[in-house]
């Protein structure tokens, strides 16, 4: 995290565990208020790559599931790195830059390792990868008004679902109908923060989890690398794979996946009611139902905790198991899932 930005949020009463703002002293009226009102989160969690040089485009091509050759300077894109056998070995959000490079955003824990491995391809390609998570702030802005108060302050903001448009100030992305995300650059940071902090209350990371997880959006993490194909955790669904484009490393398994027919384990939105679970719910954890007695039926991809109560969860679950009955956690006899409508369709 920038440190002259970290001092900023500590100055306004932010409380941090690592590099992650857990809350603003009251975790609990943070949730509800992510519920119910306009809120405003700093994203440092996330961390930026950026793609330079006159062989990005090909080469980023050659490497991720979605098209970027649809990324554009007004378009953004989720998608997915994986290995060789196909599994994710991070998912991310990448967008197109003013200076025609490209940015993409993923887990800051996982950004040393994906780097390092991409630019092991890179050969004679002329690419230059470099870590930008200090070059940009990154703040999140969510609810049912926020995007007027974004409009009043930045000016116009993008229309569509995953729409970028970039300012002298910054860069807006419109995740959803009333989510957004900035790139700010640091010095215009703290004055942009006030502005919005008027009205909107500032929350910990774990408001933005709960967002990011109600919205169905997969963040792998360190427990959960080298455990999916891009179809299980809905990146058909969200326009993070392309099959019409060339090959990347696991594409042949992907495109056989989605060719053979249904998929059987697919990303759900979950709860755990907080009475039935008195231990904190993490990804990674394993999943069982009946029908497949001792044998896993899924996977914990991110929890978070829920404004309604307990804890809201994407999960990896075999499709079958969730049609015959009860899912549990970490065994037959754990607490069971109550299983959510995702806020869109799963591509079956």
């Amino acid at each position: 995290m920038n440190p002259v930005w970290r001092s900023y949020l500590q100055s306004r009463g932010a409380i941090f565990r690592e590099d992650c703002i857990v809350s603003y002293g009251n975790a609990a009226a943070e949730l509800e208020s992510t519920r119910s009102a306009n809120v405003l989160s700093d994203l440092s969690h996330f961390g930026l790559i950026h793609f330079g040089g006159e062989d990005a485009e090909t080469f980023l091509q050659g490497q991720l599931s979605c098209d970027i050759r649809r990324v554009t300077a007004s378009g953004a894109s989720y998608g997915s790195y994986c290995n060789p056998k196909g599994r994710i070995l991070a998912t991310f959000l990448i967008l197109r830059t003013t200076d025609d490079g490209y940015l993409m955003q993923l887990p800051a824990m996982l950004l040393a390792g994906i780097q390092k491995r991409l630019a092991m391809y890179v050969l004679r390609a002329k690419v230059k990868l470099a870590d930008s998570s200090g070059a940009w702030v990154r703040i999140g802005v969510a609810g049912c008004h926020a995007a007027a108060l974004l409009r009043e302050i930045l000016g116009e903001i993008p229309a569509a679902p995953l729409g970028v448009r970039h300012g002298e100030k910054g860069s807006i992305i419109r995740l959803a109908e009333d989510r957004f995300q900035l790139l700010i650059l640091p010095e215009q940071a703290p004055t942009i923060w006030e502005d919005l902090s008027r009205n909107a209350v500032p929350v910990g990371k774990p408001c933005w989890d709960w967002l990011e997880i109600r919205a169905g959006i997969p963040h792998i993490l360190p427990a959960t690398q080298e455990q999916f194909v891009p179809q299980m955790v809905n990146l058909d669904a969200l326009g993070g794979i392309s099959f019409q484009k060339g090959c990347y490393p696991g594409q042949e398994i992907v495109a056989r996946t989605q060719y053979l027919g249904k998929i059987k384990r697919r990303m759900y939105l979950a709860n755990i009611r907080s009475e039935t679970c008195d231990l904190p719910i993490e990804a990674g954890d394993e999943l069982f139902s009946a029908d497949l007695g001792e044998q896993s039926a899924g996977m914990v991809v991110n929890p978070a905790s829920s404004s309604d109560g307990g804890t809201d969860l994407l999960a990896v679950i075999q499709a079958s198991s969730v049609e015959a009955g009860e899912i549990h956690w970490k065994s037959l006899d754990g607490p069971a899932l109550g299983i959510m409508p995702l806020p869109y369709s799963a591509i079956q």
